[in-house]
């Protein structure tokens, strides 16, 4: 007896090891609170489980499930702000969706305000949409419905919850998603929601962390060095110190030299705060419209030309004039407007290192253009003021002649170079601009060698080591950059280029192997028809042939007699890219897919509504699943007790699992991956 009373409980352990698997690392809670009059404020909290992240409520088209807050259509209310999340997310570049993508972690809040209009009480349903991530998978989009009881007089919560998910069939997706910085094409956007409009504004509440800022202020502190030796400014040094030693008084002197250097800061946090007032995401807007590119490519190639000695550009002379009698008065005004004249007269050569400092400091924010010009100032004014306090140090400094020259032509194959990365932006090939990028590092080692000069050059009578060690380099970036004309992903420059042509050569692919299974394929081929169901808009990489539907995928092995391998793959995973980008583009592994198995291509997160005799009723919650994803994310969890994506599964014909591990989750590792699929095709050998 006690030998059976012990059999219940087995049973419930093992069913809670095998439930857990299936992911739900994010709780949600609903509540809301009466502000005043008839307005309420409805609050949706999400706790994030340690080591994944939702993603935010921006997301570019072509990236992951955004979150978004729907409700269903209801005239009892009005909307009277926008949807606020209380933190702010972190923005990083993912170079598998190449993009700029928000992402959540441990907790986040999202407050709207409502009016009630009706006297009595009323109901508000919806459901939040969102999808999650770790760093070794990705779940499904998932919904969780809400509800609130309201009256214009009390003001309650329905519903806190872990979160039922559901296809929600009456609801409309009516909310607004919200960037946190303002939109490329326009400061504001109104967009009609429900019946009222709503106007989107910029989320005023940006708390940046302290390390973020002093990294960002030490870079531009080394920019600010950097411009110190270009030969708009080091010239104007000595011209400068010489200025404030021209009074008798040594404390006179050094009043001017700290006057000129306070001025200097002052002047270009003034910038950084004229350009953080306009709170534009520099950023984003370069990498998502072609008007910024253009003109920065165009600036880029006019500012190289100029450095290359073919023509000067200057400030009109009228107004460097008024500049200079300024600065011979007395007073601070004489620092204040010597340090303006130092500004202009260098700017052709500081200017784009300004605004490459603006442009990596700018996302949208105050403070940080603000501290990135503070530091740039502050190291461009030390060697002004240190040299005024203590002139003795002028006779250490180099004299100025050819290498500043040199300096010059080399900032200009820099700009020349980093103006491609716009020409990217704009539609230009990846090879063309790599060919391009080949070209100018090889130029660049031969003119540091000597070997090529340029208008204004000097002679270069004996090349010095800092001559040899960037050629070095230079010529070590060309040979770097030669693989990616025929496929290499080059991943350490990856988001700088434009994406890989779909026809482009990949000498990674071609070899013995893939001829070989190409010429299998053509007599054995890996499915039953040529218009698979749903192949009108699904694709499986690499070329390769097979199904996107689970019943038509055991039947086609059937007929063949073969293994089939089911991929549980979302359009949103970027696990699931990343697999195929390194592990299914293996010669090896193509071989098998093509030869071996008939694959199953199984989306889990795929909007589109089958046909009402595809429709299936879940084992799990009972519900009637009729888009593609619900179908199959309902399948996965039912047969496989996992809702992980990617998710790999080799079954028989009749869908009976054939390895030891009922599954193969994301692990980028070819040889583990070919091991997996060994095992399958042997145990379907032994049936």
């Amino acid at each position: 007896m006690k030998k059976q009373a012990l059999i219940p409980i087995f049973l419930a352990i093992l069913f809670l090891s095998v439930k857990a698997q299936v992911y739900d690392p994010v709780s949600w809670s609903f509540s809301s609170r009466k502000l005043s009059g008839d307005t309420c404020e409805l609050t949706f909290e999400a706790n994030i489980d340690k080591g994944w992240h939702m993603y935010g409520l921006n997301i570019p088209e072509g990236g992951p499930v955004s979150t978004s807050i729907n409700f269903s259509e209801n005239p009892d209310i009005e909307f009277i702000s926008r949807l606020i999340p209380l933190q702010k997310p972190e923005i990083k570049y993912d170079p598998i969706f190449e993009m700029e993508i928000e992402l959540f972690d441990s907790q986040v809040e999202f407050t709207r305000k409502i009016r009630i209009l009706s006297d009595s009480e009323i109901r508000i349903d919806g459901y939040v949409e969102f999808m999650v991530c770790d760093d070794s998978r990705c779940l499904p989009p998932k919904e969780v419905d809400f509800s609130f009881e309201l009256s214009a007089t009390k003001a309650t919560s329905k519903t806190v919850q872990k979160g039922s998910t559901g296809d929600s069939k009456s609801f409309r997706n009516s909310d607004i998603r919200i960037a946190h910085d303002i939109l490329p094409e326009d400061s504001q956007q109104t967009i009609e929601e429900s019946g009222i409009t709503a106007t989107i504004e910029t989320d005023p509440d940006d708390k940046e962390s302290g390390n973020s800022l002093l990294r960002l202020f030490f870079l531009a502190l080394l920019a600010g060095f950097g411009a110190l030796l270009t030969p708009c400014v080091y010239p104007v040094i000595p011209l400068t110190v010489s200025f404030f030693m021209r009074d008798s008084s040594r404390s006179k002197a050094i009043y001017n030299g700290i006057a000129f250097g306070i001025s200097i800061i002052l002047i270009y946090t003034l910038v950084g705060l004229i350009a953080g007032l306009f709170r534009i995401d520099l950023v984003s807007l370069v990498r998502t419209h072609w008007l910024p590119n253009l003109i920065f490519l165009l600036v880029f190639i006019a500012l190289a030309i100029s450095f290359f000695g073919v023509y000067e550009i200057t400030l009109p002379g009228s107004l460097s004039a008024k500049i200079d009698r300024r600065a011979d008065k007395g007073g601070l005004l004489g620092p204040f407007f010597m340090a303006l004249a130092t500004v202009v007269i260098s700017f052709s050569c500081t200017g784009i290192i300004v605004g490459v400092a603006l442009g990596s400091a700018m996302q949208g924010d105050i403070l940080k253009p603000v501290v990135g010009m503070f530091g740039f100032s502050v190291s461009f004014a030390l060697p002004f003021t240190l040299l005024a306090i203590f002139p003795g140090l002028m006779k250490s400094l180099p004299k100025s002649g050819g290498w500043l020259n040199a300096v010059k032509v080399v900032i200009a194959f820099i700009l020349l170079i980093s103006s491609l990365m716009f020409a990217g932006n704009l539609g230009l090939s990846r090879i063309f601009i790599l060919s391009l990028a080949i070209v100018l590092f090889v130029l660049l080692g031969f003119y540091l060698l000597g070997k090529i000069m340029f208008l204004h050059d000097s002679p270069v009578l004996h090349v010095s080591f800092p001559r040899v060690f960037l050629a070095i380099l230079s010529f070590s970036i060309a040979i770097y950059l030669v693989p990616g004309l025929f496929g290499a992903p080059l991943k350490s420059i990856s988001p700088f280029l434009p994406a890989k042509d779909e026809n482009s050569i990949d000498l990674t692919k071609i070899g013995s192997t893939n001829i070989t299974s190409h010429a299998v394929n053509e007599s054995s081929p890996a499915a039953c028809t040529d218009t698979p169901k749903y192949s009108d808009f699904l694709h499986l990489p690499h070329g390769l042939k097979g199904y996107f539907d689970y019943e038509e995928a055991l039947a086609c092995a059937k007929e063949l007699n073969k293994p089939v391998l089911l991929d549980f793959a979302g359009h949103s995973c970027k696990n699931c890219k990343k697999m195929y980008a390194e592990v299914w583009a293996d010669s090896n592994v193509l071989a098998k897919l093509r030869n071996d198995f008939i694959i199953a291509v199984l989306y889990t997160d795929d909007r589109t509504k089958m046909p009402e005799a595809d429709w299936t009723k879940s084992k799990l919650d009972g519900k009637v699943k009729k888009t593609i994803g619900k179908k199959f994310n309902d399948l996965q969890i039912s047969k496989f007790g996992s809702n992980a994506l990617p998710l790999y599964a080799i079954v028989d014909p009749e869908g009976n699992v054939l390895t030891s591990e009922k599954y193969y989750t994301y692990s980028p590792d070819v040889e583990a991956f070919i091991l997996f699929l060994d095992e399958g095709i042997r145990n379907f050998a032994k049936k």
